[in-house]
């Protein structure tokens, strides 16, 4: 009979521990920030990013291409890339590119402290504010790493936490045409992330312009395709204003 109670006991105990972390998880998640991986949009815009952490030799290649389709960009670079290469953070920015912040030493940003992860922001938006005159608005988190304390944080800074909602995955090696090939899937208010120093980019890139010009899709900055306040953001990472209207 002590057997059975005892049991019994062990079971209502399980339960009640089972139903609290399923409140638990159920709070944490109606509390959980997400970043903007892409925005409600139905005007056929998209918007296509190059991180820049190591190497600069296809940087001026990819914005020869990016020019030559009319298409301007979003930079995302790491402070220790813009310390090795300030005059090309000066020519990214003189012809008409988009720069954020992809912190200053690329680290796993979800496991620093609350004071590392400001002195990271602060840090890269500083630098590229003394060499281009401009404060970065948008900050794209290192391996696409994130939590609370980090969004937080960025927002405090006047950043937009921003992700990706189309990955090219260029920087494992594909072919141009495997690059283009998963690019091509974009819709309207999708985020492209593509690297600045991949194998295949430039390559590429004339695929991908071509392809989503057949779709009627156009190019602009990060910047101009995600709404700057009154919006939500849903489980999904999709950017949507609460409410409509003509002057958005």
């Amino acid at each position: 009979m002590k057997k059975i109670i005892a049991s019994i006991a062990v079971s209502i105990l399980c339960i009640t521990l089972t139903c609290c972390i399923g409140g638990y998880a159920q709070v944490s998640a109606q509390n959980r920030k997400i970043p903007i991986y892409c925005v409600d949009r139905t005007d056929n815009y998209v918007a296509i990013s190059f991180d820049a952490a190591w190497g600069a030799d296809k940087t001026r290649q990819i914005m020869d291409v990016c020019e030559s389709y009319n298409v301007k960009a979003t930079f995302f670079l790491v402070g220790f890339w813009i310390d090795k290469y300030p005059e090309m953070v000066k020519e990214i920015d003189a012809r008409g590119f988009e720069i954020g912040t992809h912190s200053e030493t690329h680290p796993q940003m979800s496991k620093l402290s609350a004071e590392k992860c400001r002195q990271e922001l602060a840090s890269s938006c500083q630098k590229i504010y003394e060499l281009t005159g401009k404060m970065p608005k948008l900050f794209r988190p290192p391996f696409g790493d994130y939590n609370n304390q980090l969004i937080e944080i960025a927002t405090e800074l006047g950043l937009y936490t921003i992700q990706w909602s189309v990955d090219s995955l260029d920087w494992k090696g594909l072919s141009a045409k495997q690059i283009a090939e998963r690019v091509q899937k974009s819709k309207s208010g999708d985020i492209i992330l593509c690297h600045n120093n991949s194998d295949h980019i430039v390559e590429a890139l004339p695929l991908i312009f071509e392809s989503l010009k057949l779709k009627n899709l156009q190019f602009c900055p990060i910047g101009e395709i995600i709404y700057k306040d009154n919006y939500y953001i849903d489980n999904t990472g999709k950017q949507i204003l609460n409410i409509k209207n003509d002057n958005i």
